[in-house]
């Protein structure tokens, strides 16, 4: 009998380091990803720090390049402090290919589940971005009120995770389920609020994720401004304005990039 109880304690240990991604994986490598795609996403992760769109939280992630049902994220850490040798790749269930014990982010299913759910995402931005917060606990939509935010559209969505976990979560995107229940409310906008939580923003590259969570983040302090300076009047962009917008802001990422890259690491591509 104690044998018996051992031996189920040991596989119970196992699955649970598994569930964390901490233990050996099933999941199978896609390859070495091209260095520059992780040069980019270390970039990424100190831009975002440095921007203060994240600080202690909040994570970044792209796909692999050499298989887009995998994507690269760093170990759970600061993303402040991360470097390449923290990168890590995760399968599209959001488990751990190369674990090597390793913590791993509890909201990793943000990222699977966006990449499973639509395959023209290419880099994915997770953060409590303090000015944004508002908008998802108060009944204002966020909307574009300069050119620079105009991939926000007509609107940003926002997810009510009551809705899909119940009235007792800890507000955290933990499982496969929450996780694909916020890969639908995001639709085929850029971004969506997580209402008591912070949002998520999307791109069709890192470099587009990291720009429009920072516009994003701009966007809400300059909304809130003109709210109370046109006592809750504002113009706002309209669809045509905002669509031509973002066709010319989309050639000029670089130079943000350039910018935020050198100011953060004292180095431009």
């Amino acid at each position: 009998m104690g044998a018996n109880l051992v031996e189920r304690l040991r596989w119970l240990l196992l699955l649970a380091t598994l569930l964390l991604g901490a233990g050996p994986s099933l999941a199978q490598s896609a390859g070495a990803p091209d260095q520059g795609l992780v040069d980019d996403l270390v970039a990424a992760n100190r831009i975002l720090y440095d921007q203060a769109i994240v600080d202690g939280f909040g994570h970044v992630s792209v796909r692999h390049d050499k298989d887009p049902s995998h994507f690269l994220l760093a170990r759970s850490m600061a993303p402040g402090l991360v470097t390449a040798e923290d990168i890590m790749e995760f399968d599209a269930d959001g488990n751990a290919v190369d674990a090597h014990g390793r913590a791993v982010y509890l909201e990793r299913f943000i990222h699977s589940e966006i990449y499973k759910a639509h395959p023209e995402i290419k880099a994915v931005v997770h953060s409590h971005s303090p000015a944004v917060i508002p908008f998802g606990v108060a009944p204002v939509p966020l909307r574009p009120v300069y050119h620079m935010s105009s991939f926000l559209g007509a609107g940003v969505p926002v997810f009510e995770i009551r809705d899909a976990g119940g009235e007792a979560t800890d507000m955290l995107i933990r499982t496969p389920a929450l996780g694909a229940a916020l890969a639908r409310a995001l639709g085929n906008s850029a971004a969506v609020l997580m209402r008591g939580h912070g949002d998520t923003v999307v791109g069709r590259s890192v470099k587009e994720a990291v720009f429009r969570a920072i516009y994003t983040e701009t966007n809400a302090r300059l909304e809130a401004d003109a709210l109370r300076l046109g006592q809750g009047h504002v113009t706002f962009l309209n669809d045509q304005e905002a669509a031509k917008s973002a066709e010319t802001n989309a050639a000029l990422i670089g130079r943000a990039w350039d910018l935020w890259k050198t100011r953060a690491l004292g180095e431009a591509d």
